[in-house]
């Protein structure tokens, strides 16, 4: 039986069903039931995070997306764009039983190589951590909190 433990996250009211011990959750992105796993309990919660607290149009969100890095399929958990469709923010969810390391973000930033953000984050519901790049000085900065949604213009 999956442990729903609680993070360090606002508490949002899920759809979440029970199929013979199997645990899912309505993916309003997704628009299906996704089945629960540790690291979906996290990314269900930060992107309800985005929308609710931080004020990302819903629409502007994409889940798993696939990309290419050296020949190999990855997945990103959650992306982010603008209204004219650039990406913005890309954040990389791990289930709380894992610490987060210099692997975790040595991961989102070989990622970044591909989609050249300049917002990340990084969490594993039970701490986040965001930086910005500046890919022509090839800086990045950590911030103490992920910046609200503004609209261009």
């Amino acid at each position: 039986m999956l442990n729903l433990h609680p993070l360090n996250l606002p508490p949002y009211p899920f759809k979440i069903s029970d199929d013979n011990g199997q645990l899912s959750l309505f993916d309003e992105i997704r628009k299906k039931n996704i089945v629960l796993t540790p690291e979906e309990w996290v990314r269900q919660h930060f992107v309800q995070y985005l929308i609710r607290q931080k004020g990302y149009p819903r629409s502007l969100i994409r889940l798993e997306g696939g990309l290419k890095l050296n020949g190999l399929q990855k997945r990103t958990d959650i992306v982010v764009f603008d209204s004219s469709g650039q990406r913005i923010l890309i954040v990389e969810c791990k289930a709380p039983s894992v610490s987060i390391d210099q692997k975790t973000f040595d991961q989102v930033a070989r990622y970044n190589m591909v989609h050249k953000v300049s917002l990340l984050a990084v969490s594993n519901g039970l701490q986040h951590y965001y930086c910005t790049i500046n890919h022509e000085q090839k800086k990045y900065q950590f911030i103490e909190e992920l910046p609200v949604y503004s609209k261009p213009g």
